[in-house]
């Protein structure tokens, strides 16, 4: 099982860890504020109050023994980045460092964050297609082209095969799974028929998927 390690309890690390805990994975909360980690004592497989601008103490805590640490320090930049860095140099195999900014983001990767993420940037990207959407329920972006996306399926395909609905050529999404109720039907085969209410999983061609983003 994978083990997880989040530093910095704000609004975003808090959240991650809640949700790695839900999902059964083992999870250590650091934070050097002793009421953000008393909130997440009960959730959490550890939460430790720690200082980790000190090298000492990161190596203490056995951080390059987890197989991913989260760098959730959202306000402190400087401190951000420093932690981002000695991470890497004491050896932690995978670094996923929250940004601020674009500037931040490329100064991590520099440092050799492996992976930068953009929590407000990216919400705000999702719920402004909320709400300009009649479909798309979740949507995150692989490429400049290309996304993966999560949609309640059109009224129009409502009845259709797979075959003939088109998704492909009208919507450029290639279906990779359909979630129906609490079913997962994998790798749907074309004679596979839509039903209403089905939230269909796919990747698609940003370009193509404008056509689902149109307001009723």
């Amino acid at each position: 099982m994978k083990q997880f390690a989040v530093i910095g309890l704000g609004r975003f690390g808090s959240s991650l860890a809640r949700t790695l805990a839900g999902m059964g994975y083992e999870v250590l909360a650091i934070d050097s504020d002793e009421n953000k980690v008393e909130e997440l004592a009960d959730t959490v497989t550890h939460a430790v109050q720690a200082n980790v601008l000190e090298e000492a103490v990161i190596r203490s805590l056995g951080l390059r023994n987890f197989d991913v640490v989260v760098v959730a320090i959202g306000q402190d930049i400087q401190s951000n980045i420093l932690v981002t860095l000695m991470l890497k140099e004491t050896g932690v195999r995978k670094v996923v460092a929250k940004a601020s900014s674009h500037l931040h983001g490329r100064v991590l990767e520099k440092i050799g964050a492996d992976i930068v993420v953009f929590p407000e940037r990216d919400m705000g990207e999702r719920v402004a297609r909320w709400l300009v959407s009649r479909n798309i329920i979740d949507q995150i972006n692989l490429s400049p082209d290309y996304s993966l996306v999560e949609l309640t399926a059109p009224d129009e395909l409502a009845g259709l095969t797979l075959a003939d609905s088109d998704l492909r050529s009208k919507y450029g999404i290639t279906l990779l799974a359909i979630r129906r109720g609490d079913d997962f039907i994998i790798s749907p085969e074309s004679g596979q028929r839509i039903e209403g209410g089905d939230i269909l999983i796919g990747i698609g061609r940003n370009e193509k998927m404008k056509a689902l983003e149109t307001e009723e």
